[in-house]
This record gives C-alpha cells, sequence and structure tokens, in this order.
C-alpha cells in the first residue's frame, strides 16, 4: 500500500474542517477605537451638591417701590464617588440663576449678584438681581441655580456631560412695608411735643 500524502492545513478562516477558530472569540481589530463612554446627567444622579445661598439685602424686608438686593451663594464644587463602578469625580459649575418672586415677578441672570457695598453703590439702589414690590405684604423669594456637570475618573481629564441640572436654595421671607421720612426737631423722647413729635 502506498503511502498517501498528508492531509493540508486546515484553513486559517472559521470553516468545518477548522472549528476550533468558529468557537473562539474574534480578536479585537487593533485598529478599531474602543467604544466612548457616554456618561448622562442620570449616571450622575448620586452626586449631589450642595444647595445654594439664597441671600438678600437688607435682611428679610423690603420698603415699597425701592429695591431688595438678591444675592446667590454657589460656587463650582467637585463631588467625589462611584461612577459606572469606578472611582470618580464630578464637577458642578454654576451657568445661570434665576429668582421666581411670589408677585409674579422672575429675574434672570447669568451672574449671582453682589451686595451693593461690593458693587459701589448706596443702599436700595437698582442692581441686575434686584426686584421692587409695588405693594406692602408678605412674599416668598425662590432661588435656582442652573449648573453645568463634567465628570473625571482617576487619571483622566475633565469631560463635559450634556445638558445642564437645576438646583434650589432655600425660599427666603420677604416682608415689605411702607416707609415715611419725618424730620424732627430734636430728640422726640426729650421733646415729645416737638415739631414732627
Amino acid at each position: 500500500m502506498a503511502p498517501t500524502d498528508p492531509p493540508p492545513p486546515p484553513p486559517e478562516n472559521c470553516s468545518p474542517i477548522n472549528v476550533a477558530i468558529c468557537a473562539g472569540d474574534p480578536q479585537p481589530d487593533p485598529e478599531d477605537p474602543a467604544p466612548a463612554i457616554v456618561v448622562t446627567l442620570r449616571d450622575i444622579a448620586s452626586f449631589r451638591p450642595a444647595k445654594p445661598g439664597n441671600g438678600m439685602e437688607p435682611g428679610g424686608w423690603a420698603i415699597e417701590d425701592l429695591p431688595a438686593n438678591f444675592v446667590a451663594a454657589a460656587s463650582v464644587e467637585v463631588v467625589s464617588g462611584t461612577l459606572l463602578g469606578q472611582p470618580a469625580d464630578v464637577r458642578f459649575t454654576p451657568v445661570g440663576y434665576r429668582w421666581t418672586h411670589s408677585d409674579g415677578a422672575t429675574v434672570e441672570s447669568g451672574q449671582p449678584g453682589a451686595n451693593w457695598a461690593t458693587l459701589g453703590l448706596r443702599e436700595f439702589s437698582a442692581t441686575p438681581t434686584s426686584h421692587s414690590y409695588a405693594e406692602s405684604g408678605e412674599y416668598v423669594v425662590e432661588l435656582s441655580v442652573v449648573l453645568r456637570a463634567e465628570y473625571r475618573f482617576a487619571g483622566s481629564g475633565w469631560r463635559a456631560i450634556a445638558g445642564t441640572l437645576s438646583i434650589a436654595g432655600e425660599p427666603q421671607r420677604v416682608l415689605v412695608g411702607q416707609f415715611d421720612t419725618v424730620l424732627t426737631q430734636g430728640d422726640c423722647n426729650a421733646y415729645p411735643s416737638g415739631p414732627g413729635c
């Protein structure tokens, strides 16, 4: 019996002759980039920025038809936690401010506002974040701050997250009253019957 030739080697691609290649995991193409991680606002729901401060001057009261000045306290904040199973940081940056007054007025600004002294203004001067109440009474002011979010994993740079989120501060109660200027001659306690007393 004549010796037979050895069978040809199996092909390099999947075929009934080379079942091992069919069963194995295909090797990733080194030319193909890894799929990009997409992080959404929903993914960072467990990262909670601090509530913004909702301040005003004068503190808690205002005079009818004169501007009361409202100032938000919010700054860039980094919160650490776990994101997609990995340690990560989320950075929140304020980009907008909205004061909603219970008399129906709304004031929006790209800045948090500043007190009169910082602005170099006299008390009861109008500012970009001030509001005047037309009638006496008790009002409520609600503040919401719009935040832009970015994230990073250990050793990576900051990456933006699409969209913005809004966080509310504590409501501010404002008592508005009238103010009358009275000119007197001398001390009304010492001279109660004096002019203007």
